[in-house]
């Protein structure tokens, strides 16, 4: 955060939802950690007054705000899209209870899959849940419209739904910091036939849903999020959240009517603007979400017959779907080259995905978290990944539907934290009915690919405070599990070798491979030793290559640059690593068999 005399901070989406949070008076925030939503958990950390904690998974972190909210105080949920399918149980309740102090839901979705694994449109939730949804363009109205969000969701009682994309959440913009508002403390007030549920309760407040539905249709036509900006053009946009940017650029002077509201939707004005164009078109990304309705209500417009339904949009994919005669070189989008992702050097994941890979015969269920990238050459060591913890019932069910014929052959792996947010229950469906899958927690002892946030087993919270720290090794027993071994991945013989023990046991096993993150702020101060090649003794087997290790280089030569450098002429190159790029794991020194590679002792 940088600020200047006037008090304008240069702030990403993020940090300005953040902001806004506090400034609204949000008194309980709670979350699980998943791009592009991370950051504002971890900002709002920073501000006092609040509290703030990762939840084990998305169920639960809005479950806590719809508590905290019951009490009175202004509370935040945030999660990435993927994460809203895992709060949807009480996301489409909390609708029917409505709310006591206002509780906001930020949701981040990704177009273009930038890190996730689909690209859902989560405005459908608020249609089907019969939720406000609010969306903004850029930090500065992510920032403000936090505090309408909280007025609505008081105003209207009901949770709201602000959606964010990636584009909002990591792109920076200028931001006024304002105050904190004043908001009435939280206080104990029961109303069960609010709160409570049954059916007889919840029949009642179906009725009430669907007023507070209409009040917010109403209420839509004057909001100053919805707006109608005059343009000289023939053709008018209906537009929201970052395409509406897209848009501006475009199409600099043609009317638009930017929607901050996107559902309900305003029904007047957008008659209204829609008579003043002779031909509307509606641009959004991902799905004909405004378009649908909008042909519902009988409005003629064009959109996904023109504008791609798939991945991000900008300008030039506008201005080309709608007026291909128009567009030039200053709309061309710049191709840049691409790098594949890749493990760390001295991931602790390599060395357990480099014993798997040797297993050709084994089936490997995998999970969401930075291992998921053993899927990827050279290692080639993953068969499927669907969604946070579904790695182990995968196995499981595979278990089952290929009995005898699949002992020995069926593994679930998955992250730390991922079997705490969703992996804990699958197992335990595992041990009680009975399969002999083997289940590999991944224990690197952080949330690693959302930026090392704290889990239930790192030892501690969000604000970085002594916390609890689960013990996996107890947890596994007593769901169950008679088999439980612990590994250093880094041993990459020990490790094979466990892995083809647990494997061929025709009963469910755990194997705990733990070594800490590479990344983690502590390990990269630790001075260690590290490796460098010996070319005298290298035969260029290529089994250090083979481990995928981002600081070993292959150098490939021809026969005559072989015997030139002394090699047999048969030799294909020579292996050498950057020493400046490892970090001292050891794991290729393990895998080669000619003491070609040789530990550098820390300085």
């Amino acid at each position: 955060m940088a600020f200047d005399k006037e008090n304008k901070l240069w702030l990403s989406g993020n940090e300005a939802i953040a902001l806004g949070a506090w400034e609204a008076g949000v008194r309980v925030a709670s979350g699980y950690p998943g791009t592009p939503s991370t950051e504002i958990m971890g900002n709002l950390s920073r501000y006092e007054g609040v509290y703030t904690e990762w939840a084990p998974n998305e169920k639960v972190g809005l479950e806590v705000a719809i508590g905290a909210s019951f009490a009175g105080a202004r509370a935040l949920a945030t999660m990435k899209h993927v994460g809203m399918n895992v709060a949807a149980d009480p996301l489409f309740t909390a609708a029917y209870t409505g709310v006591r102090g206002g509780l906001v839901i930020l949701n981040a979705d990704d177009p273009q899959m930038h890190s996730s694994q689909n690209e859902q449109d989560n405005r459908n939730y608020a249609f089907a849940a019969k939720l406000p949804l609010m969306e903004p363009s850029d930090p500065a109205e992510a920032k403000e419209m936090m505090a309408t969000a909280y007025r609505l969701s008081e105003e209207l009682d009901t949770p709201v739904i602000v959606r964010i994309t990636t584009r909002i959440a990591h792109v920076k913009g200028v931001v006024t910091k304002g105050s904190q508002c004043e908001v009435p403390e939280p206080s104990m007030a029961k109303s069960p036939a609010k709160m409570v549920m049954l059916p007889g309760n919840a029949r009642v407040r179906r009725v009430a849903v669907e007023k507070r539905m209409q009040a917010a249709r109403d209420l839509a036509e004057t909001l100053a999020e919805n707006r109608i900006e005059p343009g000289s053009d023939k053709r008018g946009f209906i537009t929201s959240g970052v395409p509406y940017n897209y848009v501006k650029e475009a199409f600099p002077e043609a009317p638009v009517l930017k929607l901050g509201m996107v559902w309900p939707l305003p029904e007047k004005m957008i008659r209204d603007f829609a008579a003043t164009v002779e031909e509307l078109i509606v641009v959004e990304e991902l799905d004909p979400f405004i378009e649908t309705h909008l042909k519902a209500m009988g409005i003629a417009c064009r959109g996904k017959d023109l504008i791609p339904n798939q991945g991000e949009l900008h300008s030039f994919i506008v201005r080309k779907a709608i007026a291909p005669e128009t567009i030039g070189e200053v709309f061309a989008p710049l191709e840049l080259p691409m790098r594949p992702p890749n493990m760390c050097a001295g991931c602790p994941h390599r060395g357990l995905f480099y014993g798997l890979s040797k297993m050709k015969d084994v089936f490997i269920s995998g999970d969401i978290g930075c291992y998921t990238l053993g899927f990827l050459p050279p290692l080639s060591a993953m068969d499927a990944c669907v969604c946070m913890g579904a790695s182990i019932t995968m196995a499981h069910g595979m278990s089952k539907a290929l009995g005898k014929a699949g002992e020995g052959k069926v593994v679930a792996v998955l992250g730390d934290s991922t079997f705490m947010h969703s992996g804990i229950t699958g197992l335990l469906n595992l041990v009680y009915n009975n399969s002999y899958a083997t289940v590999i927690i991944l224990d690197n002892r952080t949330t690693a690919m959302t930026g090392h946030q704290e889990n239930p087993a790192s030892g501690h919270n969000i604000r970085g405070e002594e916390a609890p720290a689960l013990n996996i090794e107890l947890l596994c027993q007593a769901l169950g599990v008679k088999r439980v071994t612990v590994v250093n991945p880094h041993d990459v013989e020990t490790t094979r070798k466990v892995l083809k023990e647990e494997i061929a046991i025709p009963e469910p096993s755990v194997i705990i491979s733990r070594a800490p993150c590479v990344l983690l702020p502590e390990e990269v101060k630790r001075k260690k030793p590290v490796y460098f090649t010996n070319l005298d003794n290298c035969t260029g087997c290529s089994l250090c290559v083979q481990m995928g290790c981002p600081a070993i280089s292959w150098t490939p030569l021809t026969s005559e640059e072989a015997v030139a450098r002394g090699y047999r002429d048969k030799q294909k190159g020579f292996a050498q690593i950057a020493e400046v790029q490892c970090n001292g794991c050891g794991q290729c020194a393990c895998v080669c068999k000619f003491d070609a590679i040789t530990r550098k002792e820390a300085k």
